[in-house]
């Protein structure tokens, strides 16, 4: 069993969902990147997204275009963000580390070979958010020969034809989007969210897991989605906002990040 799954389940039969962080990997340099990672865990993240700085990221908002472009300025390539994710997996064994990253930067690499990589330093997952389900044999093959789970996403405008198809060909977990457009923290969900969040969970029936991201900041809105069939939240724009605005002061930044993800984590259990 994978290790995402293995946590999907443990979660599960103590009535909580997922809490998984996600931030873009060398922002604002790699050495702040293992700081924050180890205040995200203190905090209570159950896995950790890292994103692999690139160019054109076309489905990102302005506060992860600007970590991206800091942690470019940096000097973080692929390769940085691979080694850096075993170190974690080293002081941290029982987190899934899952990777995001564009399929430019795994065309570069060759899928053999970053599927390798991937493996080699202790990687439990990739998201590629420019990756068609209808494209993704080849993929899917390496990535399954690996070990290595395939996360893909679902819109709100996806069709239930295509959903079950994303979630037949997805593994780890099924990412859903919670809103149209890109990444950013919103102040509310809304109900056509929620409905999609449904339409879902009815589905995919216990088959895979299904985790929602985009606009997810607040302890009402993880509330509301795993109240509503999901099995856990991806948090990003918000945890990297408290990142940017705390740069030249680590240990307000390290403190706050805590305090932050402990509130957040609360709202995935139910005591119900």
């Amino acid at each position: 069993m994978r290790l995402i799954e293995e946590k999907f389940r443990n979660l599960k039969k103590r009535s909580e969902g997922a809490l998984i962080g996600f931030i873009i990997c060398g922002d604002p340099t790699l050495s702040y990147t293992l700081a924050i990672v180890h205040a995200l865990i203190e905090g209570g993240i159950d896995m950790l997204e890292l994103g692999i700085p690139f160019s054109d990221p076309i489905v990102d908002g302005p506060v992860i275009q600007r970590a991206t472009l800091r942690a470019l300025k940096a000097g973080v390539r692929p390769s940085k963000v691979l080694d850096l994710a075993r170190r974690i997996h080293i002081m941290h064994p029982n987190i899934p580390i899952i990777i995001l990253t564009y399929y430019n930067i795994i065309f570069r690499m060759g899928l053999e070979n970053f599927f390798n990589n991937v493996r080699e330093n202790k990687i439990d997952g990739v998201i590629v958010p420019d990756m068609p389900i209808e494209e993704s044999s080849e993929y899917r093959a390496v990535a399954d020969r690996y070990d290595v789970a395939t996360i893909f996403l679902a819109a709100p405008s996806t069709s239930d034809e295509r959903l079950e198809k994303i979630i037949e060909y997805s593994s780890g977990f099924t990412y859903l989007v919670s809103v149209f457009g890109v990444t950013g923290a919103r102040e509310r969900l809304r109900k056509e969210s929620i409905n999609f969040i449904r339409r879902a969970s009815s589905i995919s029936n216990g088959r895979i897991p299904i985790a929602v991201g985009f606009g997810i900041s607040k302890p009402s809105h993880i509330r509301a989605i795993i109240d509503n069939g999901a099995d856990g939240a991806i948090v990003g724009s918000k945890i990297i906002q408290i990142i940017e605005g705390n740069i030249n002061n680590d240990i307000e930044m390290l403190s706050k990040l805590k305090k932050y993800v402990r509130i957040l984590k609360k709202s995935t259990i139910n005591d119900k």
